[in-house]
């Protein structure tokens, strides 16, 4: 009996078909193409370009969104905590908007941080809290935001009164004050935003924060750095701080506290900033409204026994103040050219068209209507040309207010 020969597939007969068909789709591919840019010649490549580029572009994004967008935000937490905050995140803005799962997801992730072993105390550990308060904010529950800074507050002011004093030679009491500090400003601005008008509290958070980050400023300077203490608050975030009190008071018509925070807030901030523009318009607004102090009583006609009183310092008037306001207004427009191109941003842009429009503001108290108009309408186009709708509508209501005024005088 002969050998049997096992039996193997002849590849060429099995490719042959497959190297057909494949022809056929090919062959059938170029007519289509050919016939579509035969009747579209312009319309058709320009599509097809474009859809190539948008499968192109996706396929750069999608990676590039995946990286910076959910994982690089978390990346300092352990895994197991930035699955619960990228979840807590998710709901918690945009369409997908639920405050309830946001909630309940930011407690998970609080747990799921306790159980893995992060310090309460830790930069990471206290930024949980604080980006639930953000997001109860964004989605509009500012009361729920104020009840978890605080919960922030009573721990972290609990460690401190109990453990801050073993930390002074690692840096974390430094850290952990630091960051209540900026907790306390941000809940006082919460506490007086509108919803809440909360104005005694907003006051007592903002004031504790300055006064505490200020004593600390001050312990530094008088008695040196202890050994392995670490940095504090840098001169930004010192300014920062004392223009959120000042603020608060500006809201609020208290214009005499809020100039001193301003002037003081001024010198921390860095020259070359936009941001001093902002603060010296502030000056200038705080001086032209802060009311002027009420003169003394006429003093009595002295008899031969009684002393007679000194005579008191002379009390600035109404021209003097709005002249101090009017420099510093001028100030602003004049910091804002020696400010580099490189660190000019939209707040050279704004702060320049509030200059304008104070000096608008100051010329109409004078009675220089002519030159508070031209100011008016000064400020009104760099605004517009800022994209800085409320101070556009704001110099449009000074140009009709001036033009009115104008009218009746001519009359």
């Amino acid at each position: 009996m002969p050998p049997r020969i096992a039996w193997r597939p002849n590849p060429v007969a099995i490719r042959q078909p497959m190297s057909r068909r494949q022809e056929f789709s090919t062959a059938k591919a170029r007519a289509f193409l050919k016939e579509q840019t035969r009747r579209s010649p312009i319309m058709f490549p320009f599509a097809l370009l474009s859809v190539i580029g948008l499968f192109g572009w996706l396929a750069y994004f999608i990676p590039w969104y995946y990286e910076h967008v959910i994982i690089r935000p978390f990346r300092h937490f352990p895994e197991p905590v930035a699955q619960k905050l990228r979840r807590a995140m998710f709901y918690s803005r945009g369409r997908n908007m639920d405050m309830r799962e946001a909630d309940r997801y930011f407690n998970e992730a609080l747990q799921v941080a306790a159980a893995v072993g992060m310090d309460q105390f830790s930069d990471e550990a206290m930024a949980i809290k604080y980006l639930m308060a953000l997001a109860f904010e964004n989605g509009k529950a500012y009361s729920h935001a104020t009840k978890v800074l605080e919960s922030l507050r009573f721990d972290t002011e609990r460690w401190l009164e109990e453990q801050g004093d073993k930390h002074w030679h690692d840096g974390d009491r430094a850290r952990v004050l630091k960051n209540l500090i900026q907790a306390m400003v941000k809940a006082g601005q919460l506490y007086s935003c509108r919803y809440l008008r909360d104005v005694d509290l907003a006051e007592k958070r903002l004031t504790w924060a300055v006064e505490t980050m200020l004593k600390e400023v001050h312990r530094r300077e008088t008695e040196g750095l202890k050994q392995g203490e670490g940095p504090f608050m840098s001169d930004e975030e010192i300014g920062a701080t004392l223009e959120a009190l000042g603020t608060h008071y500006e809201t609020y018509n208290s214009h005499h506290l809020a100039l001193p925070l301003f002037l003081r807030a001024l010198d921390y901030c860095p020259k070359d900033s936009c941001h001093s523009v902002i603060l010296m318009n502030n000056i200038a607004t705080c001086l032209a409204q802060q009311p002027l102090p009420k003169p003394p009583p006429p003093p009595t006609t002295p008899t031969t026994n009684t002393v007679i009183p000194p005579t008191p310092p002379l009390q600035p008037t109404r021209p003097q103040v709005i002249a101090q306001a009017r420099t510093w207004a001028e100030k602003a427009l004049s910091h804002a050219d020696t400010i580099p191109a490189e660190n000019r941003d939209e707040e050279c842009a704004t702060g320049c068209a509030t200059a304008t429009h104070n000096l608008g503001e100051f010329a109409e108290m004078e009675g220089r209507l002519q030159e508070a108009r031209e100011l008016y309408d000064r400020a009104s186009r760099m605004a517009f040309r800022a994209g800085f709708k409320e101070g556009s509508v704001h110099a449009k209501e000074g140009l009709k207010r001036v033009d009115k005024k104008i009218k009746e005088e001519s009359k």
